[in-house]
């Protein structure tokens, strides 16, 4: 009997899809004319890059996803407590940008959760920090800075909008708290060092959305 291929893909070519994929996007919503249009590919977008992480992944396993749908599945749930009881992140609502929508959260929310979860644990495995604690604090503080450059450009494109109009502080101190819930458990799992895909992953996000935020503010 023929073994199953390996349908994982090499560090170097998730790392071009990565970075040309963000690259074209980042172009296409700058440009007025095609801004509309590479809008609505947003959801296919996340697909693609959690399609490259998914098969990144050093050996691919059931415990991997598990971990994909324990994530998913708590960014979800997290936004759903936000937008209908008002108890995490603030009073928002979602628009279309993101897509489908189950209860009124988009779906491509909890695959966003799990990107970014992924890539800054991933960042923090590789990096010199030993105490699982402290990578827990840097990486939720990670995600808190991302999450500034987010906003500005999630609300000017329609991803959401704040009800009050603006972003209230316990929109950031939420962010902080559920990514140390869901980086911890990205330590319980305790996978084998992964490639620098994920990191570069991390590093695109902040240029994105940093780049972005330029736009929209020239």
């Amino acid at each position: 009997m023929e073994r199953p291929k390996d349908l994982s893909i090499s560090p170097r070519i998730a790392i071009i899809i990565i970075i040309l994929f963000h690259v074209v996007g980042l172009v296409g919503l700058s440009v007025p004319v095609t801004r509309a249009l590479f809008l609505q590919i947003v959801p296919f977008h996340l697909l693609l890059m959690l399609g490259v992480v998914t098969l990144g992944h050093h050996k691919l396993s059931s415990r991997f996803g598990i971990f994909i749908l324990i994530v998913f599945w708590l960014g979800f749930i997290a936004e759903w407590v936000g937008v209908h009881k008002g108890w995490l992140f603030g009073s928002y609502t979602y628009d279309e940008t993101l897509g489908v929508k189950l209860s009124g959260i988009p779906l491509m929310i909890g695959v966003n959760w799990f990107l970014l979860i992924y890539a800054t644990g991933v960042t923090l495995q590789r990096s010199r920090l030993k105490s699982a604690f402290f990578r827990i604090i840097a990486g939720a503080g990670l995600l808190v800075l991302l999450d500034v450059l987010i906003e500005p450009v999630a609300i000017k494109f329609n991803y959401w909008h704040w009800n009050s109009g603006n972003i209230p502080l316990k929109n950031y101190v939420c962010w902080f708290l559920v990514s140390a819930v869901m980086l911890y458990i990205f330590e319980l799992f305790n996978f084998k060092k992964q490639s620098i895909a994920a990191p570069v992953l991390l590093v695109t996000e902040f240029v994105f959305f940093g780049l972005l935020n330029l736009v929209i503010y020239l």
